[in-house]
């Protein structure tokens, strides 16, 4: 560790690669380093590569336009038109997002790191990250251990945090109004997903479709979430549950149950009835596996003097669908470039890490808090209100529109004549209006990110206070 390097970029995931790929195609001296053997090189937990492996067409196109990333077969396993959300009962189904990939995870992970290292990234195995080095009140580098378990320092000019949702970088920085230390729970989903080969028991495409990724919304299989189930090659199958400790607990309560996310997967495999004759699909040690996913807007800021965030670290999956490769291609390829660009121009300072936030706020960012406001609405609702609400209260026209961030004029003029049929009803379309209205809100506020940190804090205080009405409405009630 006697080198001197301009940005060290910790955790070789997706983020993590592609912004070290993007910061030495820009010409900086660039290190990458990662706790897991490169056979494993992005690998989770134990388990795996625990992921949905779903991502959008449009993620996969601009990492390429941005970065000269082509990605192909067999990485790209089959390819989707879309993913489709189904009613707890089924009668409903809306086609959410457009065109896009079940993604092969694994050989995902290996051919970033390579493009990493070809982009001329150094890449150095076992050596875990335990937190950043701070001088004068930036970050000034990394501390960790290596393969023989001995302490290791390494300084840099800048350092991108890409080492996932318990990022030791992001928990160790200074106290600061910018980069939240934690991450609370109620904005975090436990997941589980297991990859089978099977047997399909019949056709019906409300529970298995080749073509679309499947999403089933129900509030007793998966409190506060969702499942989903999604195709891939060879007769298998990425099939799992999100489900949210809150809501969780109250379905529990609520029908004297115990059941455990391990358990509600497996109640979720054995409810499909084409799900059937399955076999774990070992293959890299791939099969079974269990993660927490955030599910809230990114970080208000995703920089801090001499340091930068992508990814999980920075809580960047969709707060509807928890998907967060997309999210984590298009923030490493905005991070990389922005910090060559720093590192050249000789100034890791907040003021001119800033375009990192405006960017990646223009191009994907400005539409999470609207959706996380969506997602605890949807929260607040039980089965019966989500069946009546999907066939009465939105068009697929107005559902594809809020999936994409954009707010749909939804009045009661417009729709009352729908939702005479019951006060529940009524009043959760009350609801709707008014998360409508706060989603608008939403999205007006991020259109007028600020310029710069000196206009943050005023800006923050008010996102800070519209979250936490809306939170405060709409409590979670699953059953």
């Amino acid at each position: 560790m006697e080198k001197q390097y301009d940005i060290i970029v910790a955790g070789s995931g997706i983020s993590g690669c592609l912004s070290a790929a993007g910061a030495a195609k820009g010409g900086a001296k660039v290190l990458l380093l990662d706790r897991n053997d490169y056979s494993q090189v992005g690998k989770k937990t134990n388990w795996g590569w625990v992921c949905g492996d779903a991502v959008a067409k449009t993620h996969v196109d601009f990492v390429n336009k941005e970065i000269g990333l082509k990605l192909t077969e067999p990485v790209l396993d089959v390819e989707v038109e879309g993913v489709q959300v189904l009613s707890p009962d089924l009668s409903r189904k809306f086609q959410f997002e457009g065109a896009g990939y079940s993604l092969d995870r694994p050989k995902l992970a290996k051919v970033l790191v390579d493009f990493a290292i070809k982009s001329g990234a150094e890449y150095l195995p076992h050596h875990e990250v335990e937190g950043p080095i701070i001088e004068d009140g930036k970050v000034a580098g990394v501390y960790g251990r290596d393969e023989k378990n001995e302490q290791y320092r390494v300084n840099a000019k800048l350092v991108i945090d890409c080492l996932g949702v318990s990022s030791t970088i992001r928990r160790k920085l200074p106290p600061n109004n910018y980069i939240e230390n934690m991450i609370s729970t109620d904005d975090i989903e436990s997941t589980g997903r297991y990859i089978y080969h099977f047997d399909p028991a019949g056709e019906d495409l409300s529970y298995y479709d080749k073509k679309n990724a499947l999403i089933h919304l129900n509030q007793q299989l998966a409190p506060g979430g969702y499942g989903w189930v999604f195709p891939k090659s060879n007769g298998r199958v990425n099939i799992g549950i999100g489900v949210e400790k809150k809501s969780l607990e109250l379905r529990n309560a609520k029908l004297s149950k115990k059941d455990t996310l391990h358990m509600l997967i497996d109640q979720y495999v054995e409810w499909n009835p084409l799900i059937k004759n399955v076999r774990v699909d070992e293959t890299d040690a791939n099969g079974k596996g269990y993660w927490s996913v955030t599910v809230r807007r990114q970080f208000d800021s995703l920089v801090f003097p001499g340091y930068m965030g992508a990814g999980d670290s920075m809580a960047m999956p969709n707060p509807i669908s928890a998907g967060g490769i997309g999210p984590a291609m298009t923030a490493g390829a905005i991070a990389g470039k922005v910090a060559a660009e720093a590192v050249a121009a000789k100034d890791t300072s907040m003021d001119f890490l800033w375009k990192y936030n405006r960017r990646y706020n223009e191009v994907y960012g400005n539409k999470t808090a609207g959706l996380e406001v969506f997602r605890i609405y949807l929260q607040s609702l039980n089965n019966e209100l989500i069946n009546y609400g999907m066939q009465k209260f939105l068009t697929e026209e107005e559902a594809i529109a809020i999936s994409y961030g954009n707010i749909p004029d939804i009045t009661i003029s417009g729709t009352f004549s729908k939702v005479l049929s019951g006060i529940a009803n009524i009043n959760a379309f009350k609801n709707l209006l008014s998360a409508v209205k706060r989603m608008k809100e939403m999205n007006r506020l991020y259109e007028r990110y600020p310029e710069s940190p000196a206009s943050f804090d005023a800006w923050k205080k008010i996102v800070n206070e519209n979250m936490h009405e809306v939170k405060e409405r709409f409590k979670p009630n699953p059953i």
